[in-house]
């Protein structure tokens, strides 16, 4: 059953044994199964040992670090946050603050403004009281003027028109009374 590899003088390879039969599988053989079974346990326990004495606590000095690491991060990314948001608390008071005084700010201007526009009025309205009397003085004073002149050309007119009509000059008492009787009524 075996085959051969070879050679045409039937030499044999290197898994055949003496015979003509092929060696079984070296775990499989019964003389050497407690033998490997011993070597087995003795290499489990020493990779056992190995491993959780000095691999197991590296790892788990790793992980212990990697979790301090980023619980570290997160406390001081929490910190950062707070005093961000205490930092955008103080801005927005110290922005109302600022929003409050140029509120104040424009309000004052705009009094002083007002008040001052207040009495830039009343000193032109007095200025303009006191042209206006003496305008009203002069108005009156040039109607007496003309008043009293239009008594004497209402007297000569009326004399005029008087010497036409009736071809006579009249006398100027008798018209100046006349002039003066229409003139009051």
């Amino acid at each position: 059953m075996a085959e051969s590899h070879g050679d045409a003088k039937g030499t044999s390879a290197h898994t055949e044994a003496d015979g003509g039969h092929k060696a079984p599988f070296p775990p499989f053989q019964k003389d050497t199964f407690a033998s490997q079974l011993v070597s087995l346990l003795v290499a489990f326990v020493a990779l056992y040992l190995i491993v959780s004495r000095i691999a197991l606590p590296r790892v788990g000095s790793l992980l212990d670090e990697r979790q301090g690491a980023i619980e570290g991060d997160l406390a001081a990314a929490q910190k950062l946050k707070d005093e961000s948001d205490s930092a955008l608390k103080a801005y927005e008071s110290e922005l109302a603050a600022a929003r409050s005084r140029a509120q104040a700010i424009g309000s004052e201007t705009r009094e002083k403004l007002n008040a001052a526009s207040e009495a830039e009025r009343q000193t032109l309205e007095q200025r303009l009281s006191v042209k206006l009397a003496e305008a009203e003085k002069t108005i009156a004073a040039t109607r007496e003027a003309a008043m009293s002149n239009v008594r004497g050309i209402a007297a000569e007119a009326a004399g005029a028109i008087v010497q036409r009509l009736t071809g006579m000059l009249p006398d100027a008492a008798s018209v100046g009374s006349a002039v003066d009787a229409s003139l009051k009524g």
